[in-house]
């Protein structure tokens, strides 16, 4: 820990460059710019908590879907990685229960007296229910907390599916590790830092996530995680390095918002559940494939089509998550993009999370995956990704059409919609020199 002055000064004379590569990337105009972020970030922080405070930087980044879209929370498998986009904290203890939290962007600053640590009506779908959630979900592992003053800037972009929510829940539990619990990594891993994070999500935000999103920005690298016990998901590390084919990932933010959205989201597992049931069970990954299908007759009277289709998508999409794995190890590039396209198809197609039927003339999604289509065919991948529904997608780009694929997604979108991007192999960290 630091007073705000010095950790400014040793940011400047390049002293966290080390760790700013290994978050970021290696070129030097990334890390210059990372200097000057954190400056500022530390900058704002005096703003409005005073200078000279000791204060300590912590890291949460976002997350790309890779395979197995809207799995998770019926205990199905998926890839994702964590990116180098994130949301970074200034934060510094205090002798109080109170926690003030000043996030950039936002007009409000959340006040959280932990005290409380039951769900607050007026705090539903609010970033100062997650901060309560999370401090709830560490006393209740037998953790300790404490309040803090903190100011955070985040560029995982609002509404895109790369996770901005769940990197700011696992980035809360990371300070409450770091500040109250001596940096545990035995009692509160990265696994545990989720689950804490997916139930401040579900019980006191109120949306009614799985699991994956907090798995991938906590634990970082690129990672499949196979939920068929949610209590103890089964994280693995996988090398995948994109570069060594030729290739870039691309997010491109269609410019939808999920504000509105959280019914949609909650129909997939609402109606994915309810073919479960169906069989006496209560998730799809507890039914049987084949006995699914042949009682498909009676499943749809009771469920509806949709319903169906969507359980339908649950199945194949879980079995090509280990597919998409298994391409990745074997190093089997072209079987990925494939499979990637498949994917795509299928979340379009069966899931239905294209768009929202209660804003059809919205379809942004669906026009920036046609475009991939056109400039990539034949040569890369692209699918939807994340919740669905509006923000944005994915792309696999072989570097010789980068230009052209980003000037003709950000000729539609606008100006700086597609992001190029690289896996970090860091989740919820605490930023030190020695990272």
């Amino acid at each position: 820990m630091a007073t705000t002055t010095r950790l400014k000064q040793d940011i400047a004379a390049g002293r966290y460059d080390a760790a700013f590569r290994k978050l970021y990337a290696k070129d030097d105009d990334v890390v210059a710019a990372q200097r000057d972020r954190y400056a500022r970030a530390i900058e704002h922080f005096e703003r409005y908590f005073g200078q000279g405070r000791e204060v300590r930087l912590y890291s949460a980044p976002g997350r790309t879907e890779i395979g197995g879209n809207h799995t998770d929370h019926n205990n199905g498998v998926v890839m994702a990685a964590a990116v180098n986009l994130d949301i970074i904290a200034v934060v510094s203890p205090t002798d109080n229960q109170v926690v003030r939290l000043k996030s950039h962007g936002f007009d409000k600053m959340d006040t959280v007296d932990l005290a409380v640590l039951t769900p607050q009506p007026d705090e539903t779908e609010h970033s100062a229910s997650l901060i309560r959630g999370v401090a709830a979900g560490i006393v209740q592992a037998g953790g300790r907390v404490g309040g803090f003053d903190a100011y955070t800037t985040s560029d995982v972009l609002r509404g895109s599916g790369l996770s901005s929510s769940a990197a700011f829940e696992v980035c809360m539990g990371a300070i409450f590790r770091g500040e109250y619990n001596g940096g545990d990594m035995e009692k509160f891993s990265q696994v545990e830092i989720a689950k804490i994070s997916q139930y401040a999500e579900n019980v006191f935000f109120g949306k009614p996530s799985g699991l994956m999103d907090q798995t991938a920005c906590a634990v970082g690298s690129a990672i499949t995680i196979d939920f068929r016990d949610p209590s103890a998901p089964v994280v693995d590390k996988v090398a995948f390095d994109l570069a060594a084919h030729g290739f870039a990932l691309c997010i491109s933010d269609t410019k939808g918002s999920h504000a509105d959205l959280t019914g949609d989201y909650a129909a997939i597992r609402r109606e994915m559940e309810s073919v479960a049931a169906y069989f006496g069970k209560k998730v799809l990954r507890e039914v049987d494939e084949d006995a699914f299908y042949k009682a498909i007759p009676e499943v749809r009277k009771v469920t509806g089509d949709r319903a169906v289709v969507r359980a339908i998508h649950f199945f194949n999409d879980s079995r090509r998550a280990v597919a998409l794995c298994d391409a990745v190890r074997q190093d089997q590039f072209d079987r990925f993009l494939q499979l990637i396209i498949e994917g795509g198809h299928s979340s379009f197609e069966f899931n239905q999370n294209a768009y929202s039927l209660s804003s059809p003339q919205e379809q942004g999604v669906p026009l920036a995956l046609a475009i991939s289509q056109k400039v990539l065919d034949g040569r890369g991948a692209w699918r939807l990704q994340g919740g669905g529904f509006a923000g944005t997608i994915q792309a696999f780009v072989p570097l010789d059409l980068l230009d052209t694929y980003k000037a003709a997604i950000d000729g539609v979108f606008g100006a700086g919609s597609c992001y190029v991007l690289s896996v970090r192999n860091y989740g919820a960290v605490p930023v030190t020199p020695e990272l």
